[in-house]
């Protein structure tokens, strides 16, 4: 099969790292354990994914990314198109948000609070909940109204996702204190890459500013998946002290 044009699983992670640099194998596997992704299978086990999975891969990372679509309505939006029927949102190009929340000039602007129920499906509260955990930091118009910056709708649809499994604002707290820890860490990282590779600080030119940028986005690659791999052995053995299997 694999002689068919089929990829493993490490294979399709390396291939769309450079588009979605937060991609990883433990990500890729939560699709498929959510129905979104059914790669075939070898005899031992081997998950191998046609260039139809990787395209619906691909398909499912960009709504969430540039549309901000939550997986449940990715899932149903995809077996509409698999079954043919028509749908008043599309996994081609139209979204059941506002077309314009994906555009550009959107995402550098702010909003007022206001708008979130209609531009991302969430409410007010529930913007405020991050706003006072220190997930996003609202901003303050002229006119004394709230305002949320386009950057973090992405962050709004995230931190809403996940309460579906019981994660709340306050339980996303600890990530806005490990975030500030390991910024720092980042810094000084960055610094030394930028010394090692010339002097991207001194000499800030389009080429040294795309190397920068490719090696931050590979440190987050790396420590996500040093993160996830961390995580997932606690769970398992969490779960085998209690018999369980994870």
């Amino acid at each position: 099969m694999a002689d068919a044009g089929y990829l493993t699983i490490g294979k399709v992670v390396k291939r769309l790292q450079g588009q979605y640099p937060d991609l990883s194998i433990s990500k890729v596997r939560y699709l498929e354990d959510e129905g979104l992704l059914n790669p075939s299978r070898t005899p031992s086990g081997y998950r191998l994914y046609s260039q139809h999975d990787v395209k619906r891969l691909e398909t499912i990372l960009y709504l969430q990314k540039n549309r901000f679509m939550p997986l449940s309505v990715i899932k149903e939006e995809l077996e509409k198109e698999a079954n043919g029927e028509v749908s008043t949102s599309s996994v081609a190009g139209r979204s059941v948000l506002p077309p314009e929340v994906d555009d550009e000039e959107t995402i550098n602007k702010l909003h007022p609070i206001s708008r979130m129920p209609e531009l991302l499906n969430v409410s007010v509260t529930f913007v405020r909940q991050l706003a006072d955990a220190g997930l996003i930091t609202l901003k303050r118009s002229p006119h004394g109204r709230d305002l949320v910056d386009g950057h973090d709708f992405a962050l709004i649809r995230s931190c809403d996702e996940l309460r579906h499994y019981g994660f709340g604002a306050k339980n996303l707290r600890q990530y806005v204190m490990a975030a500030n820890r390991e910024s720092a860490m980042f810094e000084q990282a960055l610094v030394v890459f930028a010394r090692k590779g010339g002097g991207v600080e001194k000499l800030p030119t389009e080429e040294n500013k795309k190397a920068f940028n490719q090696a931050f986005f590979q440190m987050l690659v790396l420590t996500n998946q040093v993160r996830d791999a961390l995580i997932t052995r606690q769970i398992r053995k969490s779960f085998k002290d209690m018999g369980a299997d994870a």
